[in-house]
């Protein structure tokens, strides 16, 4: 690998260097000194088979992390099959002061980073910060990101965790509530940082167990992944599967299905409203005039009762069919004489 390596070198002109460990991935520049505006040829090997790295020139030797590189001019780039790659990178002045280096890092996967010496011409130059002289912590135990998912996030809320793990305190000096910076990063993003404090302190060569809450956005699902920073370096990264909140989808299935429908009923009672009416059978017009069938029945009527009237047994005659059977004066049965003969006296 080694022999292939430095054939490339020379092959490219590059100028060759010595290899690291096996196993550790190489970067090569193909100058050590360019001014802003310029252009830079970064080549590499041994890294992992198609990942995907970022190129940044950094201030201060990367000390405080991103914040030291000019991201805006940084560039991305995928390794073949071999774990070999090469770019190009503009040269740009960091926001920090140099010793500057080129930083090589990947994006997803695991972990691995190399940085390489590079000096920007015309940028300014000046000491080192002095390291914090706090603890130097590791992590000692697998994380773990302990709580479950409730009512509230299946309908949007924002998904808490609690990521919990065990560090060890590896340097000559307590660490006296270090700064943490969490981070969430969702696919091929970049994670979103922030600080966080522990209370407490962890002595010299002992450990402690912390605990930090994190926090997504509403209405956040697939698979995330946690990082955990300290001192400038990443102490671990837990993945987190986010569930999808079924019960928004299912509030705008129902949105969906109850406003069309009371938008169809308020249709159709406007509609009802402002129609005109039909008259029912027997009934009467718009105009408050009888139906025809009803007209003519009281016609009829009027007709009957006048023909009765002009009878020639008059009104509540005998031959009025209509009428009760009055009698006569005269042909009335009197209530005071009896057809019947009187029984003699001594007859049965």
């Amino acid at each position: 690998m080694a022999a292939l390596a430095l054939c490339a070198a020379l092959a490219w002109g590059l100028p060759p260097t010595a290899d690291a460990a096996d196993g550790t991935p190489v970067v090569r520049l193909s100058a050590k000194e360019a001014g802003k505006g310029g252009s830079l040829t970064v080549t590499g090997h041994g890294w992992r088979p198609r990942a995907l790295l970022t190129l940044l020139i950094c201030g201060q030797n990367m000390i405080g992390g991103s914040n030291s590189c000019a991201n805006a001019d940084g560039r991305a780039v995928t390794t073949d099959a071999h774990g070999a790659f090469r770019g190009k990178l503009p040269v740009a002045e960091p926001p920090k002061p140099c010793p500057c280096v080129v930083h090589v890092a990947t994006v997803t996967g695991a972990a691995a980073a190399a940085d390489v010496s590079f000096a920007v011409a015309g940028h300014p130059v000046a000491p080192l910060p002095r390291e914090a002289t706090a603890g130097r912590l590791a992590v000692l135990t697998p994380p773990r990101l302990a709580g479950s998912s409730n009512l509230l996030t299946w309908f949007g809320a924002p998904a808490q965790r609690e990521l919990t793990l065990t560090v060890g305190n590896l340097g000559t000096t307590p660490a006296r509530d270090p700064v943490f910076r969490v981070g969430t990063s969702h696919g091929v993003f970049a994670p979103k940082w922030e600080e966080q404090q522990w209370r407490g302190t962890v002595p010299a060569g002992k450990k402690a167990r912390i605990t930090l809450p994190v926090e997504l956005p509403a209405g956040a699902h697939g698979d995330y992944l946690v990082s955990l920073a300290h001192g400038g370096r990443t102490l671990v990264e837990q993945p987190w599967g986010v569930g999808r909140p079924w019960g928004v989808t299912l509030f705008w299935v129902l949105l969906c299905v109850v406003i069309p429908t009371a938008v169809f009923r308020t249709g159709m009672a406007l509609v009802d409203r402002v129609r005109p009416h039909r008259p029912a059978p027997g009934g009467t017009h718009a105009a408050g005039r009888p139906s025809g069938s009803r007209a003519r029945l009281r016609t009829k009527d009027r007709t009957d009762r006048t023909a009765h009237d002009n009878s020639p047994d008059g009104p509540g005659m005998p031959g009025d069919s209509g009428g009760l059977p009055w009698f006569s004066p005269d042909a009335a049965p009197s209530t005071t004489t009896s057809t019947e003969r009187p029984t003699s006296k001594g007859s049965a």
